[in-house]
C-alpha cells in the first residue's frame, strides 16, 4: 500500500516546477527573437561592409596596369579577419581577395543579395554595370557562438533559482497550511474514546465543510454508541431482574419439593435458569465489547488493577487457584477502560479455570512491558483447533460446562482497543498447558 503523498511537498516540488518551465519557456522566446534580431543586425553588417568595400575595390582595379592580374590585400599585423571577401569579374575570374579568403568556400555562381552555405553567410553585389561582383563572407561560428554565450546567461541563473524557489514555495506553503496541521494534531493527539468536536478555528475554505462534516458525524457516532451503551445497561438490567425472580422462586419451590421425579425436574430447571443467567450476562458483555467505549479519555493502571480483580476473583475459587506475578513496583498505564479490561480478564481467567487441571494452580502475570500472560495447565489443543478458539459458540475438545463466549468476548475487547492477543499450545517452556498472551503496549490513547 502506498503512503499518502504530503500536500506541502506536492504543492512546493509542483510551484518549483512550474516556475522552471516558465523560465526555460521564455528563455526559448527570449533566445527565439534575439536570434532573428541578431541575424538581421549581422546581415546589415555584412551588407555595409560589402558596399564599403566595393568602391575601393573598383578604383584599385581600374587604375591598375594589368586590370585583370589578381590581387591580394596583405594585412597590416596577423590578425583573424571575421570578414573575406572576393571581387571577380563577370567570367567569374578573381580580381582582388582578403589577404586569408579562399576562394573554395565562396558561391561558384555570382549571386546578388544574402545567401548561406553550411558554415558561412554571403552578400553579392555587382558594380559598374555588372562587370565586377564582390562577395563578403561571415561564418556561421560567431553568431552561434553569440547565441549560446546570451543562452547561458539566460540559464545560469537557474541554478540558483530552483533551489531559491523552492525554499521559498516550501516555506510559504508551510506557512499557509500551518491551521490544517493544527487541525491534524489535534486529530492525532486524541485517543479512541474522544468523540468530542473538534475545532474548525482558522481552517482553509476548502477543508472547513470537511471538518464540520467530521465533526457532525463524531456527534452522531457519540450519539449512537451512548444510546447502545443505554440499551445494553438497561437490557442487561431487564433481563436480570426476572431471571433472579425465578431462580429465587425454584429454589423456594425446592424447599417444599419433597425427594423424588418431582425435585429432579426443580433442579434442572434451576441448572437452566442458572445457564440463561450466565448466557445473559456473557450476551451482554459481548454486546459492551462490539459497542464501542472500550477506551477511556485518561490512563490507567493495569498493574493495580489486574490485582483488584485478581484478588476479587480469588474470593470465587480457592486462594491457591490463581497465582498472580507482578513486576516489583511496576507502573504501567494504558487508555483501556477500566470495566472492559476487567470484563477481558474475568473472561480469560474463567476460561483457564474451567479447561484447567483443578489439581494446577492458574499462572498469571503481567510484565512491565504491558503484556498480560495466563497459563493453565490442559492437554495440548491442535493447531486448527487453536486457531478458531476466538470465535463465537467455538470449544475445544472438553467436558467442562461453558458457552464458548470468554474467549471471542476477550477477542473482541482486544480488537477494540487495538491491542493483539495470541494463544500458545503448548505453553512457553512447557509440554502441555494453554497459554494466552495480550499485548497492551500497542494501544493508542
Amino acid at each position: 500500500m502506498k503512503s499518502p503523498k504530503s500536500l506541502q511537498k506536492t504543492l512546493g516540488i509542483g510551484l518549483t516546477l512550474g516556475v522552471v518551465l516558465l523560465w526555460l519557456l521564455a528563455l526559448l522566446s527570449t533566445v527565439y527573437v534575439s536570434q532573428n534580431k541578431l541575424n538581421t543586425l549581422f546581415d546589415s553588417a555584412l551588407a555595409e561592409t560589402a558596399q564599403r568595400i566595393m568602391p575601393l575595390a573598383v578604383v584599385e582595379i581600374l587604375n591598375r596596369e594589368e586590370p585583370g592580374q589578381l590581387q591580394q590585400i596583405m594585412s597590416f599585423e596577423a590578425h583573424d579577419e571575421p570578414l573575406i571577401y572576393l571581387v571577380r569579374d563577370a567570367s567569374g575570374r578573381v580580381l582582388l581577395q582578403s589577404h586569408n579568403a579562399d576562394p573554395l568556400i565562396f558561391n561558384k555562381t555570382l549571386l546578388k543579395g544574402f545567401s548561406s552555405s553550411e558554415n558561412y553567410r554571403f552578400y553579392g553585389a555587382w558594380a559598374v554595370q555588372n562587370t565586377l561582383h564582390i562577395e563578403v563572407a561571415e561564418p556561421l561560428v560567431q553568431r552561434r557562438e553569440a547565441i549560446v554565450q546570451m543562452a547561458a546567461s539566460l540559464v545560469w541563473p537557474l541554478i540558483f533559482l530552483i533551489p531559491l524557489c523552492f525554499i521559498g514555495t516550501w516555506a510559504f506553503v508551510r506557512y499557509s497550511l500551518r491551521h490544517v496541521r493544527v487541525y491534524r494534531k489535534a486529530i492525532e493527539s486524541r485517543g479512541s474514546g474522544d468523540l468530542s468536536p473538534i475545532e474548525t478555528k482558522n481552517l482553509p475554505t476548502e477543508l472547513h465543510t470537511i471538518a464540520i462534516s467530521v465533526n457532525d458525524l463524531l456527534a452522531r457516532l457519540s450519539r449512537a454508541l451512548e444510546s447502545e451503551r443505554s440499551f445494553t445497561a438497561n437490557s442487561a438490567h431487564e433481563l436480570r431482574t426476572p431471571i433472579a425472580t425465578a431462580l429465587a422462586q425454584i429454589q423456594y419451590l425446592q424447599q417444599d419439593v419433597t425427594a423424588g421425579p418431582l425435585k429432579d425436574k426443580v433442579q434442572k430447571v434451576e441448572a437452566t435458569i442458572k445457564g440463561l443467567s450466565g448466557l445473559s450476562e456473557k450476551l451482554m458483555q459481548l454486546a459492551k465489547a462490539e459497542g464501542g467505549g472500550l477506551l477511556a479519555t485518561e490512563q490507567h493502571d493495569l498493574v493495580r488493577l489486574l490485582k483488584l480483580i485478581v484478588d476479587d476473583s480469588q474470593r470465587s475459587y480457592s486462594a491457591d487457584r490463581l497465582r498472580l506475578t507482578l513486576p516489583h513496583d511496576g507502573v504501567f498505564n494504558s487508555a483501556i477502560d477500566p470495566d472492559a479490561f476487567a470484563i477481558l480478564v474475568r473472561n480469560l481467567i474463567d476460561n483457564a479455570i474451567k479447561h484447567g487441571n483443578p489439581n494446577q494452580p492458574v499462572e498469571i502475570s503481567f510484565s512491565i512491558n504491558g503484556v498480560l500472560t495466563i497459563v493453565n495447565a490442559a492437554e495440548v489443543i491442535p493447531a486448527e483447533t487453536l486457531a478458531q478458539l476466538q470465535h463465537r459458540f467455538v470449544r475445544s475438545n472438553t467436558k467442562a460446562q461453558g458457552l464458548g463466549l470468554g474467549l471471542a468476548i476477550a477477542d473482541a475487547i482486544v480488537t477494540g482497543v487495538g491491542a493483539t492477543m495470541r494463544f500458545n499450545s503448548p505453553a512457553t517452556g512447557r509440554s502441555d498447558g494453554f497459554e494466552v498472551s495480550v499485548d497492551f503496549s500497542l494501544i493508542d490513547g
